[in-house]
């Protein structure tokens, strides 16, 4: 495999040209968008001058001619505003959306086979993951634990002053710089893989060319044999008056004052992990949910045992909500001082300091024009896909949020390596997949949930209650028993392994407990390969640890 380390960000006055024998760099690269910027680890025979405030470098290194169309790093200013509509740029391979699934396919068919590819973002590099989602929502997981931790720190004889102060806005201010840092470390590993990056909104205009908005107002066009939707989704705000004066999950993460009282709106992994988040640093946090239990969609072991968990620990949990007719905005302002009225449908008031929808995500695709090549929805709206990543167009292809289809950041990923891997591989990889069967799931709740395969109801309707077994234990983890016998109650651990078949072969995992998160992906891999109870048991157990009941469960 050849290195190379090019990143051509094509923005407004660059986007509509085709390469030549300049680069322009920016030393604004990863923030200006108006610059056509390339990272460039060229150092032989290169010569740098001046050319209006911007760096030039001229590279005369030699280059391999019969790869040139793939590792061609160069281009030069040019007005978007004069570029006729058949400007169209060729390329190997677009990519429209900058997140972990994207730019995991962009990056097998760039830096492993060479293809020509082009990245189209119309946001930060790094998708939901990065921005707002995993990244931070871990960040401020940690956040919240450590506060937890210092109220055991107690019991285990720390003197921990009981007026400890909170600086949110200086945690905030940490967790940006990361997540910049990761923005950035997203556009070089582009730039190492040959990368082309245009900022701007992506849209259709015939079955296999795509017309880039950007930010100036200019167009540029481009196409390619191979297609692939990964532009990710976006919360949901319902329709309800005043919703706007609410926050998404996005929004969560512009908070730069804690608020004293909130309200969460749903019943999903979002509103649970972000309620346990504020509920661990103190804010009185309610959660409004439609049903008994929230994560409905884990095992009942999960549902009940966290939805009395967050009850204990002081979450109050509005259940068989029927939903509000209106929000109010009484007072606008950060943290206390925003206040919000929520009318319920019930006719109930209640006031609080800021509001959080968590009511589900929608696919990112309303400007797409899938019409234009012919793309199919399915009844939630979403992409439809076969087993390959394959959409109804003939090289179009989607993953991640957009298909609706286990939207987690890993599945992306993989899902994407696999799909360049098919596309512009050798033929022994011509039909390379993702399976999604046994995919590790964490929910970074207050304690952690993590689950794999079946829940306890699917594998009964599956294979029959006659030829399914099931081993459960519950107990209080070592770090808890300096707890009063009260506190130990709310912080419980619960372990489910789901059994199938004579040879009890494991199909379900489900536990929630300290630690759970880091403890799955292990038992994940030997689930995956098909492991039994019986293999199970035979691992030696490591004392004292919570994981150990998984392998001495009878």
């Amino acid at each position: 495999m050849l290195s190379r380390s090019s990143l051509r960000i094509l923005l407004p006055a660059q986007a509509s040209k085709p390469r030549v024998s300049q680069l322009v760099r920016s030393p604004t690269i990863f923030q200006s968008a108006r610059v056509l910027s390339t990272v460039a680890d060229r150092r032989a025979n290169s010569t740098i001058q001046k050319l209006d405030s911007r760096t030039l470098i001229s590279n005369t290194a030699p280059r391999l001619a019969s790869l040139s169309r793939h590792f061609t790093s160069t281009a030069v200013a040019a007005d978007s505003t004069k570029m006729a509509p058949t400007d169209v740029q060729q390329y190997d391979y677009i990519v429209l959306g900058g997140g972990s699934g994207g730019s995991g396919s962009a990056r097998r068919a760039a830096g492993w086979y060479g293809a020509k590819t082009l990245i189209v973002e119309s946001g930060r590099a790094g998708g939901t993951c990065v921005n707002v989602g995993c990244v931070p929502k871990k960040m401020t997981w940690n956040f919240a634990s450590i506060n937890e931790a210092l109220h055991v720190g107690e019991h285990y004889g720390y003197d921990i002053p009981k007026d400890i102060k909170i600086d949110y806005r200086q945690f905030k201010e940490t967790r940006d710089a990361v997540v910049k840092r990761l923005n950035g470390a997203y556009e070089r590993n582009w730039g190492k893989e040959g990368i082309d990056l245009v900022h701007g909104r992506a849209r259709f205009v015939e079955p296999k060319v795509i017309e880039v908005t950007l930010s100036d107002g200019g167009k540029a066009r481009y196409t390619a044999p191979h297609v692939l939707i990964a532009t990710g989704g976006r919360p949901i705000i319902p329709n309800v008056k005043g919703a706007e004066h609410g926050i998404t999950s996005d929004g969560f993460f512009e908070i730069e004052e804690l608020p004293p009282k909130v309200a969460v709106v749903g019943a999903g992994y979002i509103a649970v992990e972000l309620a346990g988040v504020m509920a661990a640093v103190g804010v009185e946090t309610h959660m409004f949910i439609r049903g008994e239990t929230f994560l409905r969609k884990f095992d009942p072991m999960i549902q009940k045992t966290m939805t009395e968990r967050y009850e204990a620990t002081g979450v109050h949990i509005h259940k068989n909500h029927r939903g509000f007719s209106e929000v109010q905005l009484l007072k606008d302002g950060k943290g206390k001082d925003k206040v919000l009225k929520l009318i319920g449908k019930d006719g109930s008031e209640m006031e609080f300091n800021e509001l959080l929808w968590a009511v589900g995500r929608v696919p990112e695709i309303e400007d797409l024009h899938l019409e234009v090549p012919g793309v199919k929805l399915n009844e939630s709206g979403h992409v439809t896909v076969d087993q390959y990543q394959n959409t109804s167009a003939e090289g179009v292809y989607a993953l991640g949020d957009v298909t609706g289809v286990a939207e987690l950041t890993p599945v992306a990923i993989a899902a994407g390596r696999q799909l360049g891997s098919r596309l512009f591989g050798p033929p022994a990889l011509k039909s390379a997949k993702l399976s999604y069967e046994n995919i590790p799931t964490v929910v970074f709740s207050h304690p952690e949930v993590g689950t794999i395969g079946l829940t306890e109801p699917q594998a009964r309707e599956r294979y029959g209650d006659d030829k399914v077994k099931v081993y459960y234990t519950k107990f209080t983890a070592m770090y808890y028993d300096v707890l009063p016998a009260e506190e130990k109650k709310k912080n419980p651990t619960e372990f489910k392994i789901v059994c199938v078949g004579l040879e009890e072969k494991v199909v379900g995992l489900h536990i929630l407990g300290l630690g759970v998160g880091e403890m799955l992906q292990g038992f994940g891999v030997a689930i995956k390969m098909g492991a039994t109870k019986k293999d199970f048991d035979s691992c030696v157990a490591i004392h004292p640890t919570s994981a150990e009941e998984l392998v001495t469960m009878r």
